[in-house]
């Protein structure tokens, strides 16, 4: 660590800072703990809950974490009793296309190259207890199936935490009588797991076996669900998460506290944090910064309508990033133009700004817009952001947390102070989950994303069905569309107007609680770009270089 930086607080003292005893400490050596969840008071006064999210991302990058530990460590100077509350770096896109997911700069969390690794184990004992159900209902077939599971009706996947397209579409079952029933399948990204949505929706240990037993592997020849609980397998898979179900506490660089627990991707989940370690942040600080995953029509979106509609939260204040560079971006530059001074184009790509503070506004949020500033930025692009954000009546402030630390992020921390004493009532879903699914997935389409109108195919109208026909009609739906565009069409960037929405298939996922509509093409198991990030990582003298 640079010689300017304060060297990391002991784990116990900084666990001591945030009010945990010690006895409701787990170390994981000198620098990370697991927090015991007897350590939550449900009676508690909570502190303030701050939601930090973003315009649409491109390749250019936004900073979103960067910014939500920036910002943290700003409100920390301004002696505010705050803890960050994110989400888990996924090993997919660490070793992929995006690298880590720990911050940048002065405004990271420590340790970086654990955290962003295998950590506390949290994503395998995920990993393994979504597979031990797959084992056990593949035995059970190959066992005799007294349950009569059809195998063409079987919906449960295997998932694996890294891109892998190869695994996308498999045959198991194959070698003979021996070696279980043959059967397709296939694997999901372990962030795409309802084990994982489970695990981060859950209140405590009896709520998360209650969501496990509700899984449904698939159907029988009746077709009547088959859940983890008629195959008996519950009980292994509690015993698989009983340490990955505690948060993690680490801290920043600048020794502010932080509870890092659970990781499902935005855009084919819902893209939260877990409600214990936000509960347990909230029962501890006066202040607690969180993030939802990519743009705000995607994570912004479920933080509202399935997170704090199931956790009872309520919002204090909300902040999106933006920079230069990615509304240069959604303004027709090219990647490699980006650095070159061009405000003309920073206007163009004010539209996708413009819309995603409409949308924080639909839920009744007066979002701070933070401009994440690069070195490449002129005082001339600012100014455009500046003035329109003050045309359109949203708070504004520069960010230069990643070269400052939380001196670059009291500004925002100040904005943002200003405007969670000033809020009234919380932000309020869109839709109440007792409507139709359609009607909850057009409000979606057509107020988050602006679409005119949405299709179903043969086979999606085949699943709203089927998910009227158990029953499971009246739960929030967790869309699944590509984080690139407010579309389901990567390719179409900035506010596109006039589009359609597609929906290809619809995903019952009772366990975690919601349906998730396939949109367009999306995946839920990522492949690897032509240069993956992985080629770029190495172990040199026992350090870990290139993992960024």
């Amino acid at each position: 660590m640079a010689a300017d930086r304060p060297s990391p607080r002991p784990i116990a003292e900084l666990a001591s800072s945030l009010g945990i005893r010690p006895e409701h400490l787990v170390p994981y050596g000198d620098d990370k703990a697991k927090v015991r969840l007897d350590a939550l008071d449900p009676s508690a006064e909570r502190g303030k809950l701050i939601l930090v999210s973003a315009i649409t991302p491109t390749d250019a990058g936004e900073g979103k974490t960067t910014t939500s530990i920036g910002l943290a460590q700003g409100l920390a100077r301004l002696n505010r009793r705050v803890c960050l509350a994110l989400r888990e770096p996924s090993l997919g896109p660490t070793f992929g296309m995006k690298g880590g997911a720990t911050g940048g700069g002065r405004s990271t969390l420590v340790p970086m190259h654990e955290i962003n690794l295998h950590f506390t184990g949290d994503f395998h004992a995920i990993s393994t207890a979504n597979n031990l159900l797959s084992a056990i209902l593949d035995n059970h077939m190959h066992q005799g199936n007294l349950l009569g599971i059809d195998p063409r009706r079987v919906a449960w996947r295997r998932v694996i935490d890294l891109n892998d397209r190869s695994l996308r579409s498999v045959v198991i079952g194959l070698g003979g009588a021996l070696e279980g029933v043959p059967r397709e399948t296939g694997f999901d990204i372990t962030p795409a797991s309802e084990v994982m949505a489970a695990l981060c929706l859950a209140e405590d240990a009896e709520d998360l076996r209650a969501r496990l037993s509700r899984l449904i592997v698939g159907l029988n020849y009746e077709r009547q669900p088959v859940t983890a609980a008629d195959l008996e397998a519950v009980g292994a898979m509690m015993v698989v998460l009983k340490d990955a179900m505690m948060p993690n506490l680490v801290q920043t660089v600048e020794g502010v506290p932080a509870l890092v627990h659970g990781g499902p991707f935005a855009n084919i989940a819902h893209g939260c944090n877990s409600v214990m370690a936000t509960k347990m942040a909230l029962a501890h600080a006066d202040w607690v910064v969180t993030e939802a995953g990519f743009g705000a029509d995607l994570g912004a979106e479920k933080f509202f309508d399935i997170k704090c509609v199931s956790a009872e939260l309520e919002t204090a204040a909300v902040v999106l990033v933006a920079t230069i560079r990615a509304l240069k971006r959604h303004g027709g530059v090219k990647k490699a133009q980006l650095n070159e001074p061009d405000a003309t184009a920073v206007e163009r790509g004010l539209c996708n700004l413009q819309k995603h503070i409409e949308n924080l506004r639909t839920f009744g949020a007066a979002p701070v817009v933070a401009l994440n500033r690069f070195p490449s930025d002129t005082d001339e692009e600012i100014a455009v952001v500046r003035g329109a954000c003050a045309a359109a009546g949203a708070s504004f402030a520069v960010s230069d947390v990643f070269e400052c630390g939380g001196a670059g992020g009291v500004e925002l921390a100040e904005a943002l102070i200003a405007a969670a004493e000033a809020s009234g009532e919380p932000p309020k879903p869109l839709y109440d989950w007792s409507e139709p699914i359609k009607a909850k997935v057009e409000k979606i389409a057509t107020q988050m994303y602006g679409a005119s109108a949405v299709s179903y195919s043969r086979q999606a109208e085949r699943d709203l069905r089927r998910i009227r026909r158990l029953g499971y009609d009246k739960l929030p739906v967790c869309m699944a569309k590509t984080p690139a565009s407010l579309s389901d069409d990567p390719k179409l960037v900035g506010r596109p107007e006039g589009f359609e929405i597609s929906v290809a298939r619809v995903i019952l996922s009772a366990g975690a609680g919601f349906v998730v509509p396939i949109l367009g093409d999306i995946l839920r198991m990522p492949g690897l770009p032509m240069s993956p990030q992985a080629e770029r990582i190495d172990l040199v003298d026992g350090e870990v270089i290139g993992l960024t």
